[in-house]
């Protein structure tokens, strides 16, 4: 799956931002390791399946608001579709087989998609804005995958807060460390409060048992590594998003275990 007619058929299947690869599996992973369940399987794939078409989707808004139509245009369209008919497939299977209602999160999280939907459309999707709403929004996908296993409310919320703090603070300062990589002025007091506001949300919630202690550990884990790395000379891009990939996966697995252990 390369070329078609001079498309670049892989470019318009898969993402081109790694880093959404993260932001999308890590409440996958979550909810699948404290609350495994075929339901949850099925968000996991619905989940998945909606990523993957976020790429086509942008590329037929782009062609819709420039009223343009491409060779790539039509191939988009029918990913889009694939895509989404594979999204709903896993929400079906959601809904048979779920011990208890999973909507609200997906509810509560539209408005967030809709604003890194429509910078997509816009080309507009570097911006800081969309790129903090599209992580929380994915993050969504953990409470409702909590929730089809028939978890109380607020534990199921407090697993998407964890990866909406992660998040904010991972995004900000990835974005100050691409920048000083490219000798660009970046906001370095931001990148500090950022993560200084994710460990005090986050360790207010475990101080209110919302979430588990090791999951308050874990934001501040990844706080320290922000503020070591922003005292040392800056690291190329691709190192840095590898690196919040690792941090990312130790604030699963740490908010898992304590899930399981009660801390």
């Amino acid at each position: 799956m390369t070329e078609t007619a001079g498309v670049r058929v892989r470019s318009i299947a898969f993402p081109t931002e790694h880093g959404g690869w993260g932001f999308t599996l890590e409440p996958i992973l979550l909810g699948l390791l404290v609350a495994p369940t075929w339901a949850g399987l099925g968000l996991a794939v619905a989940t998945t399946a909606v990523f993957l078409a976020r790429r086509p989707v942008k590329l037929v808004l782009t062609d819709l608001v420039r009223r343009r139509r491409l060779p790539r245009t039509r191939i988009a369209v029918w990913f889009a579709l694939g895509y989404g008919t594979l999204a709903l497939a896993g929400v079906a299977v959601a809904v048979v087989t779920a011990a208890g209602p999973f909507w609200w999160p997906l509810v509560v999280a539209i408005p967030f998609a809709a604003v890194s939907l429509h910078a997509d459309a816009k080309s507009r999707n570097r911006g800081l804005l969309p790129e903090l709403t599209g992580g929380i929004a994915m993050g969504s996908a953990a409470a409702a995958i909590a929730l089809a296993a028939d978890w109380d409310w607020a534990a199921a919320f407090g697993l998407w807060l964890v990866l909406a703090a992660r998040s904010f603070a991972a995004i900000i300062f990835a974005r100050a460390q691409v920048r000083r990589a490219k000798d660009q002025p970046y906001d370095r007091s931001g990148a500090y409060a950022a993560q200084v506001a994710a460990m005090l949300v986050v360790g207010l919630a475990a101080a209110l048992a919302i979430v588990p202690l090791l999951s308050a550990l874990a934001i501040f884990l990844l706080g320290l590594g922000a503020f070591y790395s922003l005292a040392r000379p800056p690291v190329p891009a691709k190192t840095v998003g590898w690196t919040q990939m690792l941090f990312g996966l130790m604030v699963v697995a740490l908010t898992a275990i304590g899930v399981s252990t009660g801390w």
